[in-house]
C-alpha cells in the first residue's frame, strides 16, 4: 500500500492505494466516527463490494444505513440526493455519523454533498472505485450534484477523511469506464509534468493491458498532481485549481448538449482535451504536432477524440456558464506548451464558434432541427 497525504492543515487528510483495502477495517476505523455509518453506492458496485465493505464496517461494532442509487451521471440529481437525506434521517442519523462513498466519481460527487450538507456537515470517506474516481475525482473535496443547465452547478467544497483506493477493483472495470479514468490522467500531466506524458507514451501498452504495477504507479503519481494543487489553492481562488480544468469547460459542454451519460466525463474531457490543445495550436501556443502528439495518445487509451456534431450555438451556450467564468467572459484552460496550462480569457464567442464549427460541431443553420439536449 502506498500512502499520500493532502495537505490542508487541520482538513488534512490521507490517500491509501493498493490492493484489497475495502475490507480492512483496522485501516478503515480511525476515519469513522459516531455509533451510525451510511454506506452509499449504486446498483452496479454494491453486489460487487458492499458486502466486504459491509463486514469491515460491522467489526467495528457501527449501525450500517445502506443507500443504493441507480447508475449513471444522470442520476447525480437532486432526487437522488433526496433519498439519501431520507435515509439518513428515517435511520436518525446525527452530526456524528459517517458517510462512506462507495463507487465512481458520481457516488462520490453526490455523497460528499450530502456528507457536506447534511446537519450543515458531517464527515465521510472516499472508497472509489473507477479509475477516473480514484486519480482525480475522489480528491480535493469537490462535491456537487448536476443541474438540467448545467454540470455539478451545485455543490460545496467538502474534505473527506481520507480516500481509500483500492486498486483490485479496477480489474472488473468495463473498458469504456477504465478508458475514461485514463483521460484525467493524460491531462495531469498535459497541465505540469510533460515527463510523466512521455512515460504513459512509452508504457501504452502495459496500460491498456491493465498491468498492477504500472496502473499503481501512475495512480499514485496522478494522485501526487492533484494533491499538491489542490494544497496549493483548495478552493480555487487563486486560479492554480482550475487549471485542473484542462478540457472541461468544452467537456462539460458536451456533456450537457448530449445529456447526462450519454458520453462519459472521461470521454467529454478527452475530447475537450484535444479541443484544448488544437486551440492552443492555432493561438500559436504549441505546435501542430504537439496538438496531434495529445491526440494520438487519447485514441491509443480507446478514448473518442472528435467533437459530436452538434450545434456550435448550443455548446457555446453551455460554455457561457461555465463556473470560472467572470463578468461574462469564458474562461478556458489551454496549454503554453505541454506539461503547462494557463488560463485564457481573451478567445471571444465568436471565434470560439468558427473554432467549433471547423472542429465538427454543426452551424446555427442546423439548430432548428435539433432543438433537444438529448
Amino acid at each position: 500500500m502506498q500512502t499520500l497525504d493532502v495537505a490542508l492543515g487541520e482538513r488534512s487528510y490521507p490517500i491509501h492505494i493498493g490492493a484489497s483495502l475495502l475490507g480492512d477495517s483496522a485501516l478503515l476505523a480511525p476515519f469513522v466516527g459516531g455509533r451510525s455509518v451510511a454506506i452509499i453506492s449504486n446498483e452496479t458496485v454494491a453486489p460487487l463490494y458492499l458486502p466486504r465493505v459491509r463486514e469491515s464496517v460491522q467489526a467495528l461494532g457501527k449501525q450500517i444505513v445502506e443507500v443504493i442509487l441507480p447508475d449513471g451521471e444522470a442520476w447525480k440529481s437532486a432526487q437522488s440526493l433526496e433519498r439519501v437525506y431520507g435515509a439518513l434521517l428515517a435511520a436518525q442519523c446525527d452530526r456524528h455519523s459517517t458517510l462512506l462513498a462507495l463507487g465512481g466519481g458520481v457516488i462520490g460527487d453526490l455523497a460528499g454533498f450530502a456528507a457536506a450538507t447534511y446537519q450543515r456537515g458531517v464527515a465521510f470517506v472516499q472508497m472509489p472505485t473507477t479509475l477516473l474516481a480514484q486519480v482525480d475525482s475522489s480528491v480535493g473535496g469537490k462535491t456537487a450534484i448536476n443541474h438540467p443547465l448545467g454540470k455539478n452547478m451545485i455543490g460545496a467544497f467538502h474534505q473527506p477523511r481520507a480516500v481509500l483506493a483500492d486498486t483490485t477493483t479496477l480489474t472488473t472495470l468495463p473498458p469504456r469506464e477504465f478508458a475514461a479514468g485514463l483521460a484525467e490522467i493524460v491531462k495531469h500531466a498535459l497541465i505540469c509534468d510533460v515527463a510523466h506524458l512521455a512515460e504513459l507514451e512509452a508504457a501504452q501498452s502495459a496500460v491498456v493491458a491493465r498491468d498492477a504495477a504500472t496502473l499503481a504507479r501512475i495512480i499514485a503519481h496522478s494522485c501526487r498532481i492533484k494533491a499538491d494543487v489542490v494544497r496549493r489553492d483548495e478552493r480555487e481562488t487563486l486560479g492554480i485549481r482550475a487549471l485542473l480544468n484542462l478540457g472541461h469547460t468544452f467537456g462539460h459542454a458536451i456533456e450537457t448538449e448530449l445529456g447526462y451519460g450519454v458520453m462519459l466525463h472521461g470521454e467529454a474531457v478527452a475530447v475537450g482535451c484535444v479541443l484544448a490543445a488544437e486551440l492552443s495550436a492555432e493561438l500559436g501556443h504549441i505546435t501542430a504536432a504537439e496538438a496531434e502528439r495529445v491526440r494520438r495518445l487519447l485514441a491509443a487509451f480507446g478514448l473518442p477524440t472528435t467533437l459530436p456534431p452538434r450545434p456550435a450555438a448550443r455548446l457555446i451556450e453551455h460554455m457561457q456558464r461555465d463556473k470560472k467564468n467572470a463578468d461574462g467572459i469564458i474562461t478556458l484552460v489551454l496549454l503554453k506548451r505541454l506539461g503547462e496550462a494557463y488560463l485564457e480569457r481573451s478567445v471571444t464567442a465568436a471565434r470560439l464558434h468558427d473554432f467549433l464549427e471547423r472542429h465538427g460541431a454543426r452551424s446555427d443553420a442546423a439548430r432548428h432541427h435539433d432543438r433537444s439536449p438529448t
